[in-house]
């Protein structure tokens, strides 16, 4: 038998695999789905469409998310049981998603969906900060799982749903076969592996450590407290940061599967694990966050993370380049997350006081999964249509340019602005390297 706070640290890493595997199945190769022309097996949107379809979402979802989750999560029920019942509502709406073909029947379910899954990124994070004796260090540990999670989600869908004739390779993602040829029609039955990956996380959440409510808390509700965050200096600048980052974060989502197929010429099969290139470094990057932190302080790294995401879109954007090049450009991608959000979510979880914790990290969450996905939607359709000639063909050379751009701002912004308000005197004078 395991020590009680090895078991501990144990469920909390299945939690976070299995948190972003049900997340990691469908959103790398959606927008490849819903963008491709029907005569190739997909519904025909265009970006704008499938920007909206995945903005619009994301956004409804984050902003009542307050409501939804940290009202009940730090008020009246604990945080697994909140999370059980969100998964499985969640996990059966997906499953009804799959099987529609209309804009608004994808558009109005996919703001259901979000609407519940949203929350649950937020819990799983301060059930995890609960239950941690030194989160600076250990949450990027536990959190790392939730890689591994996305990345053995999107190799297997692929594995076992589009191709036949699979063997072994040298190569990532390990194996090579024969592309189905519905292969495009099929990607919209990650929705449905979604949904039962779902199901399976709602009732491990029966075993998840108990993390009640705090009824002792003085503030009536715990989001209206959360969001007096924002009197504070460091947590307004970080905020304002996050918002043109999780704008062009987004957007990554919404185009980077149509661009890898129709300039890059991978195919169907190949995106998913093409994507999860990123997950790999993100890898790395959370084990070393904690280090990282510790002697860059928390400007220093987000302010890597930030010029990680202007230098994977100039990137993309450089047409010139050989495909394998552009393609191992996802690593940056473990810099981009890790080094801006981890680290974001590991502040805002020091900045806030104990009784408000799941609510901070919820109304942070309005900014990373909410303004910034609504924004990118209109944003995507405003360059997607500026940049697209009289044939049609969408110039994806100059669409990055111009997000590579925007993060290039970011950066500097953020950097003559943000002071660490939790270290006196220091960004992070009491942090423990990671072990």
């Amino acid at each position: 038998m395991l020590p009680v706070k090895r078991q501990t640290y144990l469920r909390l890493s299945v939690m976070m695999l299995l948190q972003y595997g049900v997340w990691g199945v469908w959103l790398p190769v959606l927008a490849r789905y819903l963008q491709a022309e029907q005569a190739e097996g997909g519904l025909g949107f265009s970006p704008g469409q499938v920007g909206w379809i995945l903005g619009l979402a994301s956004s409804i979802g984050a902003v009542t998310a307050p409501f939804v989750a940290g009202q009940l999560a730090d008020r009246s029920f604990s945080t697994q049981r909140v999370l059980a019942v969100l998964l499985l509502a969640g996990g059966a709406i997906k499953i009804l998603t799959a099987y529609q073909t209309t804009f608004s029947a994808w558009l109005w379910l996919s703001v259901a969906y979000s609407v519940l899954y949203t929350p649950t990124l937020a819990l799983s994070n301060s059930l995890a900060f609960a239950h941690l004796d030194d989160p600076d260090s250990q949450f990027p540990k536990v959190r790392v799982w939730g890689t591994i999670g996305w990345i053995a989600a999107s190799w297997a869908f692929p594995l076992f749903w589009l191709l036949s004739d699979v063997r072994f390779s040298w190569l990532p993602p390990f194996y090579v076969g024969v592309e189905a040829a519905d292969a495009t029609a099929r990607l919209v039955d990650s929705l449905i592996w979604s949904g039962v990956l779902a199901f399976g996380y709602a009732l491990f959440c029966l075993v998840l450590p108990p993390t009640p409510p705090r009824r002792d808390a003085e503030e009536k509700l715990a989001f209206a407290k959360a969001f007096a965050l924002f009197r504070k200096r460091s947590f307004a600048v970080l905020v304002l940061a996050s918002l043109p980052i999780a704008v062009i974060h987004q957007i990554y989502f919404m185009q980077t599967a149509p661009f890898m197929s129709e300039v890059l010429g991978l195919p169907d099969s190949r995106i998913g694990p093409a994507m999860s290139i990123g997950q790999f470094a993100e890898i790395a990057v959370m084990v070393a966050t904690g280090w990282l932190l510790a002697r860059l302080g928390f400007r220093g790294v987000i302010v890597i993370g930030a010029f990680a995401y202007c230098a994977r879109y100039a990137i993309f954007g450089s047409d010139f380049l050989p495909v394998e090049v552009i393609v191992a450009s996802q690593a940056l991608h473990g810099l981009c997350y890790a080094c801006f959000f981890a680290a974001a979510f590991i502040y805002v979880d020091r900045i806030a006081e104990p009784d408000v914790r799941h609510s901070a990290q919820t109304v942070f969450g309005i900014v990373i999964l909410g303004l910034g996905p609504v924004l990118a939607a209109p944003v995507l359709q405003v360059l997607s249509e500026a940049f697209t000639n009289d044939a049609g063909v969408l110039d994806y050379s100059a669409l990055w340019y111009s997000l590579s751009a925007l993060a290039l701002v970011t950066m500097l912004g953020f950097g003559a602005l943000f002071r660490d308000e939790t270290s006196p005197g220091s960004d992070v004078a009491d942090l423990n390297a990671v072990s």
